[in-house]
Parts: C-alpha cells; structure tokens; sequence
C-alpha cells in the first residue's frame, strides 16, 4: 500500500500523479475532509455556513426591496406592514422612470465619466508601477511608503484642496469647474491600484527584462510588449474596480459638476429627489434600479475574474 509524503490535510499517496482539478479542490478547501468527518469538524462548518447564509440574505434585502418597490405604487411604498411583493406590479413605472429622469443623456454622461476613468487610472496607475517595479528608480521606498501613507489618508480630507486645484488650475491658471475633465484629472492617480500593479509586475520573471534589454527593446517596448500583455489579470481587476468606483462616485461629481446635462446618474437622481422636486417616490425607486443594473451585471459577468485577479496580484497581507 503506497504510504502518504506528508500529513492528511490535502496529501497524496505516493506515486499517484497529481490531479489539477483535485489539488485546486484542496487548495480552494477552508475546512479539510479530514476534519469534515468529526462531529465538531461538521458542526463548526454547518454553523459558519448558516451565518454566511444569514448575512447573505441581510445584504440582498434592501436591493429586493429597491427592486420590488419599483413596480409599486406610492402608497403601497409607505404602506404599514410593508407589501412582500406588489399587489398590482406597475412595470410602466421604469419606462415613466427613463423619460422622466432624462435617463440617456445621464446614462451617457456616467459611461462618459466610467471610460475616462478606466483610461486614466490603467495608464498612470500602470506606468507608475513598472517604474517602480521595473526601472532603476532612484528612491524606490521612499516613494513606494509615501503611497502608503495616501492610503490611510479619509478621501474627505483633501477634497477642499482638490476643489481649489481644479477652480485655478496650477501654472495654467484654467477652471477646469463644470467640465468632465474636473471630474477625471483628481481620480487619475490611484495609490491602491498603483501598489497592485507594482506586486503583479514583481512577480513578472526579471530574466524576460534582461533578454529585452540585450535585444536593444527600450523601457517603453518592453512595457508595452512584455509587461501589459502578462498583465491581463490584474489589470482586469483594475478596470473592474475602477469603473464600479466612477459609476458610483457622487460627492465629487456633485461639487464640480452644475450643468444638468454633464451630471452622472447618481447626482441626477439626487437632484430630482429634492424636496422641491414633485417626482413620485417610485419613479426616483425605478430610477434607482435602472441605475444599479450595470455595476451589478458587471460583477456577476467578471466575478471569477475579480477573484482570479486579487488572488494574482499578492493581497496576501
């Protein structure tokens, strides 16, 4: 009988070939089979699986509720005890919604503001990293703890002297107020995704760098040729996160932003949420849920590659 390398927690017999799909079972595993079959093994997981089911439902019930309230009259919204479902589902509410709230042109505006972002964030956030990661950088740590630093700063701290820096732009003396591009330039640099990035391309073999470099590529070639197309994965969950994070940014937008026709959709439907606004509370429901869709149709089409992702780019603590 072939006697186990090492103790049960995910071993293999000896001269048993390793099976890929078995290894990425055991490997994927929080609890073993071994300790599956004690009784305290099974519990322990029955009970961690009933709390991830209750804090599932938790977090799905205010977007139940957002959904259904869409299709329910005003007074069913505000009726004690609340409906479970609507008694007369009113799926004209979201068309009435789209017209109402001038929807495409703040759809638009929000995808607008999303694939800037995206552009942005991949080529600083990108070339900062392999800089740093890539290049004979003088000051490497210092710079590197300097974005650390950023990280433990609240994003609400600096935004007085984001908005002076946009009013009068440096040097140029421009106000870049009311324009998209007021929106984009602050968000640009992103300390997180640029300490992503440089994890991923330390792990990029340096024996590729140096075979480049004695074929004559330049610093740019060898980014473009050899770093990005490696870096699919983590730049992937750059995009993914980055486009969730414009897609919902409010404060921001709102502060720069006063032409209604350049506002995204999150500061549109506060706007006609105001208490002077006169729009019935389901279409600003609908008006909601219109707007939740995209992020949340993003998420369930990448959500293996958000994982892939994040576990390829060295968040191991």
């Amino acid at each position: 009988m072939a006697t186990l390398l090492r103790s049960p927690q995910g071993e293999l017999p000896e001269g048993r070939k390793r099976n890929r799909t078995t290894d990425e079972a055991y490997e994927r595993t929080l609890i073993s089979p071994f300790a599956l079959k004690r009784l305290e093994g099974r519990l322990i997981y029955w009970l961690v699986f009933t709390l991830l089911v209750l804090a599932t439902l938790g977090t799905l019930g205010p977007i139940y509720w957002m959904f259904s309230g869409a299709l329910k009259s005003s007074s069913e919204i505000f009726q004690t005890p609340p409906t479970f479902w609507p008694v007369h589902p009113q799926w004209s509410n979201y068309s009435k919604a789209w017209d109402i709230l001038n929807f495409p042109v703040h759809f638009t505006a929000t995808m607008v503001l999303a694939v800037g972002a995206v552009c942005l964030q991949i080529f600083v956030s990108a070339t900062a990293a392999y800089a740093l990661s890539k290049l004979p950088v003088a000051g490497k740590s210092i710079i590197q703890f300097s974005f650390f630093c950023t990280l433990m700063v609240p994003p609400v701290v600096y935004l007085i002297p984001q908005f002076v820096n946009i009013n009068d732009l440096p040097l140029v003396h421009i106000s870049l107020i009311n324009t998209w591009a007021g929106v984009l330039l602050p968000e640009a640099a992103n300390a997180f995704n640029i300490l992503i990035l440089k994890s991923f391309f330390d792990g990029i073999p340096n024996e590729l760098s140096e075979a480049a470099w004695l074929d004559g590529a330049s610093a740019w070639q060898l980014f473009v040729r050899i770093i990005l197309p490696l870096s699919r994965p983590a730049l992937a969950v750059i995009t993914i996160f980055t486009v969730i994070a414009s897609w919902k940014d409010f404060l921001w937008p709102l502060l720069v932003l006063s032409d209604d026709q350049l506002q995204p959709l999150m500061v549109s439907l506060y706007h006609q949420s105001g208490t002077n606004s006169n729009l019935p509370f389901m279409y600003l429901i609908a008006g909601l849920v219109l707007a939740s869709i995209p992020p949340i149709l993003l998420f369930l089409l990448f959500q293996r590659q958000i994982i892939r992702g994040i576990n390829l780019t060295g968040l191991k603590g």
